[in-house]
């Protein structure tokens, strides 16, 4: 069996998989570069004393996507899901190294549109600013995908990622009804240059950073999905 079909049957199987030199560390230092020299006076750029995160990533920071689809990336999405996919969102997390917020246990379950209106099997809705998400059908859920690209060695020290291998498969679940004395949880370390993919029914929760070490982390959504007339993604991207 290839690697290949290894990482196929772990995203199917556990929901998730990691794989290891997707960047080189000079690809790393002109992600850094570029996001350090862009414009942030634009409001989807949120910086506080323990976060700094851009939203709609590929579109705010200049000359990012180039970077981002290095052919190393490509090939990845285009050997695991085919190239009917694009980006739905993007977001920037940099989380310093005196961070102490955590992100409870939870399921990614909404996706970002363009507007609010009234859709058969789309809802509950959340509207913050100008900013609408709204929880899709069920299918739509199962068929997308995220990568997180690590532009920093994360461990449990540092909030890697926590999830519960194969929780995906349990469809939508809330973390309340997690039987702690029949699931296991797995730390996903990552490398500087890694990624993990990722299914978002995936169960999974972020702890708070206790070395001192930063964390900085690319998080990108992918659908196939042809929305309904009436809605459209907020963020749509090819690569």
């Amino acid at each position: 069996m290839d690697d290949l079909e290894k990482h196929r049957q772990h995203i199917s199987r556990d929901g998730f998989d990691i794989f290891e030199g997707i960047y080189t560390p000079a690809e790393i230092e002109s992600i850094i570069w570029a996001i350090n020299n862009a414009d942030q006076s634009a409001s989807t750029f949120r910086r506080t004393s323990d976060l700094f995160a851009i939203r709609r990533f590929l579109k705010e920071v200049l000359g990012i996507k180039s970077l981002i689809f290095n052919e190393k990336l490509k090939s990845v999405i285009d050997n695991l899901f085919g190239n009917d996919y694009f980006v739905v969102k993007s977001i920037y997390f940099d989380k310093p190294e005196k961070s102490n917020w955590f992100v409870a246990w939870h399921q990614d379950l909404t996706i970002a549109v363009d507007k609010k209106t009234t859709l058969d099997g789309f809802g509950p809705w959340t509207v913050k600013g100008d900013q609408f998400a709204v929880q899709p059908p069920l299918e739509i859920l199962q068929d997308n995908f995220t990568i997180r690209i690590h532009l920093d060695d994360t461990d449990e020290s540092n909030g890697a990622l926590k999830v519960i291998p194969g929780s995906h498969l349990k469809n939508i679940f809330r973390a309340e009804d997690i039987n702690w004395q029949n699931e296991i949880e797995s730390a996903c370390n990552v490398k500087a240059g890694g990624i993990m993919v990722m299914r978002p029914l995936l169960m999974h929760a972020s702890a708070r950073t206790t070395s001192g070490k930063q964390r900085r982390v690319i998080h990108i959504e992918f659908s196939k999905a042809l929305l309904p007339v009436g809605i459209d993604w907020a963020e749509r991207e090819y690569f």
